[in-house]
């Protein structure tokens, strides 16, 4: 397989902005109180590391989707409870709300679950979600343009 420098490089560059994301989301966590950091941030970093110009690693998606869909996990939770039917309900209107709102990104689809599952209050959707999203945006954002040199973001809001 005939790969260009560049092309081999830029797993190596992916894979490098987020270990240093995360790494900067958990060394906040560990200067205060707050929370920084949740699992389905693992799976952004995919997205915005590797695919920057995917619709789904954009600022909105990122954004809008971890909020919206954990403020659904929240209020399903405070209103039903947890059940099987309220979980499968939850995951299905954030599901639907993400496309509805063209706010579609993969990763947001878990927190309802993890928000539901850990038995979060409404503080979460400021931190970690509110707060640690657009830290990521912003990160990956310098990232871009700094290091990988890759357009991001391709829209912003």
């Amino acid at each position: 397989m005939n790969l260009s420098l560049t092309t081999s490089k830029t797993p190596l560059i992916a894979g490098l902005g987020a270990a240093v994301c995360i790494t900067l989301l958990s060394s906040l966590s560990n200067l205060d109180s707050a929370l920084w950091l949740m699992a389905p941030f693992g799976a952004t970093m995919v997205i915005l590391f590797g695919l920057p110009a995917s619709p789904l690693a954009q600022p909105r998606n990122i954004v809008l989707g971890h909020v919206l869909t954990a403020a659904i996990g929240l209020a399903v939770a405070d209103l039903l409870g947890l059940t099987p039917w309220s979980l499968g309900l939850a995951v299905g209107l954030a599901v639907t709300v993400m496309l509805l709102t063209d706010t579609t990104h993969p990763p947001a689809g878990a927190n309802p679950l993890l928000i539901m599952l850990a038995g979060e209050d409404w503080h979460f959707l400021l931190t970690p979600v509110a707060l640690g999203a657009v830290t990521i945006v912003a990160f990956g954002y310098g990232y871009h343009r700094w290091v990988s040199h890759q357009p991001y973001p391709q829209r912003w809001f």
